[in-house]
């Protein structure tokens, strides 16, 4: 069988392309580290990629949402506390003045609430950025509104907030209510009014109107120990899921290296392998081509 000149030409300098290619490929390899460049190296690993950085994606923007769970969580926890701080000085006051004392240390006890009032309704309009705390869902309005008599001191609070939650998504089946719940922020609003109702007792110097003041106010401080037990609760959870999250991305991203990162040992093998080849496929090139038809016919 004779074969002409040309084909077999045509064979070495396909032979020798194939070989470069594969030597460029394996420097980009080991330069680089890695195994994948172009979507053709390995169609298949690039699919799974893309599935994974899909998901690495979302890991992200899990992660953001509990970090603005729990600065959201920890800062309607602190406000509580201030609250149950302004609450134990009350309930002081309201044993204090619910005995036998003149009328001048009952009023300076008033004077002392009044500040107390005033703080309390500052703590209750507290803001998380640019949402109130305590308003449920309507976050863009002030929750505590006071109405204030013709000195200028409060008289009554009203409460103009409502009683949904925020539910923040931690994972694709989990979501999580950190901001305090309807009953807690109504509970705010009466503790507010129930200060009043105490400081306006004190100015009578009503021992009575005192102690009634001072039961309600060891009722609303039941539900704001309540609330803050609930926020530890929730901190913790969120804290948890955190942990979770950086596990979980350290994982994808382990997957990610395992799909696209070269072995070197491996790929230098190859690339030393393939640059051998190339090498005597151009010298065997190189002498095939010197035979000519004039070599035939001497």
């Amino acid at each position: 069988m004779r074969i002409a000149t040309h084909t077999v030409s045509e064979s070495i300098v396909r032979q020798i392309q194939q070989l470069g290619a594969q030597q460029a490929k394996y420097q980009n390899q080991v330069a680089t580290g890695l195994r994948i460049s172009q979507p053709e190296d390995d169609p298949a690993a690039v699919g799974r990629v893309l599935n994974l950085e899909s998901e690495q994606r979302q890991v992200v923007q899990f992660q953001g949402n509990a970090n603005r769970a729990l600065n959201l969580t920890k800062a309607s926890y602190s406000g509580l506390q201030a609250i149950k701080k302004i609450s134990d000085r009350a309930t002081e006051i309201g044993t204090l003045g619910g005995g036998a004392i003149s009328t001048a240390s009952a009023q300076a006890y008033a004077s002392e609430l009044d500040q107390l009032i005033e703080q309390s309704v500052q703590v209750g309009n507290s803001r998380f950025g640019n949402d109130y705390l305590y308003a449920g869902t309507a976050v863009s309005t002030a929750p505590f509104v006071a109405t204030r008599g013709a000195d200028g001191k409060i008289t009554s609070v009203a409460y103009l907030g409502n009683s949904d939650r925020a539910a923040i998504p931690l994972s694709e089946n989990t979501t999580l209510t950190v901001a305090t719940d309807g009953p807690t922020n109504q509970g705010i609003g009466d503790f507010l009014n129930q200060l009043v109702a105490l400081r306006d007792a004190l100015n009578v110097n009503s021992p009575a109107d005192v102690a009634t003041a001072q039961g309600a106010l060891v009722v609303t401080e039941d539900l704001l120990v309540s609330s803050i037990a609930e926020h530890g609760g929730v901190q913790t959870r969120i804290e948890t899921a955190q942990a979770q999250l950086t596990d979980r991305t350290l994982s994808l991203k382990s997957l990610v290296s395992d799909e696209t990162e070269a072995d070197l040992p491996s790929t230098i093998v190859k690339l030393n392998q393939t640059q051998t080849a190339y090498q005597a496929a151009l010298q065997s090139a190189a002498n095939i081509m010197k035979v000519s038809l004039l070599d035939y016919l001497r």
